[in-house]
């Protein structure tokens, strides 16, 4: 009995620290995986491709730093219990759309922030504000969303169409690029840090 105690808790530990970690989305585009680090945790996939770190929790949440494929991974200076983001860029451009909506696009728009940039990607921060609908705006590119907490919005197409999202914290979801909508937060708070694939 206790050599099947020692052996969960390996598993757990090693899942934990990316060696049996399993990517909570991987498709063309990205590979996302949700790491708590670990005493000696390791990136979960091979150095191979380009990736960007979203720190969720921690002294330095809400931030995001890239990393060149062949960099040294190790932990990229996360602290014991934090949860980060790990996003794999793979090797599929997609060029953002042309935008004929009449529509601005997604980004910027007021109250967000840009955390990162290069020829890659986009990473922002964004809070939303009950009873501030967003900009009626056009989705030009693919985007990685991570939601900081529970957050519910009504997503309004031009047409009227109205979809209530309910999103828990640290929900992850992959948006696909050519999309046109609003979004007004129904309750509470809600905050999403956001990458855009260039």
């Amino acid at each position: 009995m206790a050599r099947i105690k020692l052996i969960v808790v390996a598993l757990m530990a090693a899942a934990l620290n990316g060696q049996e970690a399993k990517p909570v989305i991987d498709n063309e585009r990205v590979t996302v995986w949700d790491v708590t680090w670990t005493k000696g945790a390791t990136y979960p996939a091979a150095p191979d491709r380009d990736a960007v770190f979203m720190r969720l929790t921690g002294a330095n949440a809400g931030t995001a730093s890239f990393s060149a494929k062949g960099s040294e991974r190790n932990q990229q200076g996360g602290s014991i219990g934090e949860r980060w983001l790990v996003i794999d860029l793979k090797d599929h451009p997609v060029p953002p759309l042309e935008n004929k909506t009449g529509y601005p696009l997604a980004f910027p728009r007021p109250h967000v922030k840009k955390l990162l940039e290069n020829d890659r990607v986009i990473v922002w921060s964004y809070r939303w504000n009950l009873g501030e609908p967003t900009p009626m705006h056009f989705h030009d590119k693919d985007v990685v969303v991570v939601y900081l907490e529970d957050t519910a919005l009504t997503s309004t197409t031009p047409d009227g169409k109205k979809t209530l999202n309910d999103y828990k914290a640290f929900d992850i979801r992959f948006n696909k690029r050519d999309r046109t909508h609003t979004e007004l937060l129904e309750r509470g708070t809600g905050s999403a840090m956001m990458m855009e694939l260039k």
